[in-house]
């Protein structure tokens, strides 16, 4: 069974002339007591709930999962599907992207990412056994990672942070083969992996990955214990190839037909390029078709659960939003509208979490140690998930950005959680390539990054965001929200919540801002993207801005019109929505006609696609400095007396 996977793999991989062999080859027998002895899963039903998850962190060895994928019967992948293994078009593409009904539970590639993410559907399962018990949820996460996964610094966040929290159903199965693309990892890193693991409190076992009875003992021990659990699977790369097993050859290149003619040799398999026979073809089904039990038993238990439970259980899993969500925002909205605080858009943000968090128990907030900067747990709002104890709704990542961002497109990708986590906007950076993965997954995940600009002050350029907004606007279905003001900050963060498959960056400022619209109104205008705020008749000067910027644009408004130059002002919290309007609605609100001004204390970067190479920037063109934020916006001619004089330029 084990080298029918070695086989479809190889060949898969020299039919592309393209991919990574040696994983497969070296992991098929660990694979093959894996799926055969404790994963349970049902491939008639893949996304049935309370299955066990499967995580190929390694997304390199993608032919390892789609062979076992192939061979246990999910009806995606054909044998001609492995046939067009990275072809265009493929369900097997050159790295596992997610497709839970084709048993893909996560896209993988970028190495780490897989294992982060795993830990959020980890610690996802314990939250809702906790909400739900065990006869509705209660299952086991798998991850197979390499030496390339657990050199990565996300790995060292994601293990730190499962050990603390004790997700003793997360059991990682440690392609120990040391090698990597540029030889043996003694090149690089001389680390001891059993004891690093053991220090963040995992259990931790050493095996040899092709004893079969060893690492099916191993795995049965780890399933009873009370902490995660890795499993240091030793194992030769490229299993069978003659001149290239132990080796870089066999990593990231097809092996070749002369090698590959060898290791049908060495694992006695006749059989031509991806033919498998039926006898092993009907074991492997065999054991796809005995996950149906665990499930109709499961099916049973829901059926009979009280008709309360079931329903909060089904609306967690599809991510049902309250019925009066609009109602709760448009509260907010009308309180604001009448009372006029100041605030910062983060203190709005915490305001509306509040009300947010006891109507959705299906959100599971978070703070990368920063969860007073961000107001990201609300007072008496949400109970702390703490190790032993997930019946909560706010966990505590540390300072741990980059494995906070994975865990939370787990904890999405799990299903029955709606995950935000906050940081400052500089730290975007170390959350990029999670966030990336959140859009190209599409999954509902909310970032909450606050201090979003020179307005945090005397942090200084370290901490001051001046390109940020620019390069994650970059990012292909990624919503970056910036609102102007408490009222915007709560119709953004029902637009998060409505947008299923998209993730949210809400950019949240430090220093207090006025109130701008000051009669309510339940439409929820920031879901357009940018709308006029301030207009005048015969409007001359359209001033664009986003969030603080929007306070500074009015009173620059305020300056122009008393010198008798009209102004229109439009808050633009989200570009992305507002590009989808309608072609008439856009040419309503940014009068192609009228000099077209651009307020935002970021780059220029994006800009021009809304006013032209022609129109005025308002904004940074360098990094910050450490001083007071009034004294900054002066310095760096943010400030309406600057809009005013350089319009008023414009028109001598």
């Amino acid at each position: 069974m084990a080298n029918a996977i070695r086989a479809l793999a190889m060949d898969a991989v020299e039919r592309a002339k393209s991919g990574h062999p040696g994983m497969p080859l070296g992991m098929a027998d660990v694979a093959t007591v894996l799926f055969s002895r404790h994963l349970t899963f049902d491939p008639k039903h893949p996304t049935w709930p309370d299955r066990d998850r499967f995580v190929l962190s390694g997304g390199h060895g993608s032919m390892l999962l789609y062979s076992l994928l192939h061979l246990t019967g999910y009806e995606g992948f054909t044998i001609d599907q492995i046939r067009q293994f990275r072809q265009f078009g493929a369900l097997a593409a050159g790295h596992p992207e997610c497709d839970p009904h084709n048993g893909i539970e996560t896209t993988t590639g970028p190495l780490g990412q897989g294992l982060g993410n795993a830990v959020g559907m980890a610690l996802a399962e314990r939250v809702l056994n906790a909400r739900f018990g065990d006869a509705l949820v209660n299952h086991s996460t798998y991850v197979m990672a390499g030496d390339g996964d657990l050199m990565e610094g996300i790995s060292h966040e994601a293990a730190s942070l499962a050990g603390h929290l004790k997700l003793h159903k997360l059991i990682v199965l440690y392609d120990d083969n040391g090698i990597s693309i540029d030889g043996p990892t003694s090149l690089s890193t001389s680390d001891d992996v059993p004891g690093r693991f053991r220090s963040m409190g995992w259990d931790v076992q050493r095996v040899d990955g092709h004893d079969m009875a060893a690492v099916d003992a191993a795995i049965a021990a780890a399933r009873l214990t009370d902490t995660p659990s890795l499993i240091c699977c030793r194992t030769v790369i490229g299993f069978g190839a003659p001149t290239k097993a132990g080796t870089e050859g066999a990593h990231g290149a097809p092996l070749g037909a002369e090698e590959i003619e060898g290791v049908r040799q060495a694992i006695g398999w006749p059989h031509p390029p991806f033919e498998i026979p039926d006898a092993i073809l009907r074991q492997w089904r065999s054991i796809g078709a005995a996950g149906q039990t665990e499930r109709l038993a499961w099916e049973s238990r829901l059926a009979a659960a009280e008709p309360e439970r079931r329903d909060a259980f089904q609306a967690a899993l599809d991510g049902r939003l309250p019925a009066d969500l609009g109602r709760l925002i448009a509260h907010y909205k009308r309180e604001a509208a009448a009372e006029q605080p100041k605030l910062a858009t983060r203190q709005a943000s915490g305001e509306v979490l509040a009300a947010l968090l006891p109507a959705i128990p299906a959100m599971i907030g978070g703070s990368a140690d920063l969860t007073g900067s961000n107001s990201a747990k609300p007072k008496g709002a949400a109970k702390v998930v703490a190790p032993g104890d997930y019946g909560g709704q706010f966990v505590h990542y540390g300072v741990r950005e980059h494995a906070m961002a994975a865990a939370m497109n787990g904890l999405a990708l799990h299903g029955g959680c709606i995950p935000y986590g906050g940081t400052f906007l500089i730290f975007a950076d170390y959350c990029r390539p999670s966030i990336r993965l959140s859009s190209m997954m599409r999954q509902r995940v909310i970032y909450v990054m606050t201090h979003d600009s020179i307005g945090l002050g005397e942090d200084g350029p370290t901490h001051q965001p001046v390109e940020q907004l620019a390069t994650l606007r970059a990012v292909p279905g990624l919503a970056v929200m910036r609102p102007a003001d408490a009222v915007e900050t709560a119709e953004c963060w029902e637009i998060a919540l409505r947008q299923a498959d998209t993730p949210t960056v809400l950019a949240l400022t430090r220093q207090s801002l006025p109130i701008h619209r000051v009669t309510h109104t339940d439409e929820n205008l920031s879901a357009r993207g940018a709308y006029v705020l301030a207009d005048s008749p015969g409007a001359r000067v359209t001033l664009l801005a986003t969030g603080s910027e929007v306070s500074i644009a009015m009173a620059a408004r305020e300056l122009l019109e008393g010198e008798d130059i009209a102004v229109r002002v439009v808050s633009m919290p989200c570009w992305p929505l507002f590009d989808a309007q309608p072609r008439a609605y856009r040419e309503s609100v940014i009068d192609p006609d009228c000099l077209l001004v651009a307020v935002e204390a970021g780059i220029r970067q994006g800009w021009d696609h809304y006013i032209g190479r022609e129109g005025i920037f308002i904004g940074m063109s360098s990094f910050g400095i450490s001083a007071p934020y009034p004294v900054l916006y002066k310095h760096f001619g943010i400030t309406p007396n600057a809009i005013a004089d350089t319009v008023k330029l414009r028109f001598k």
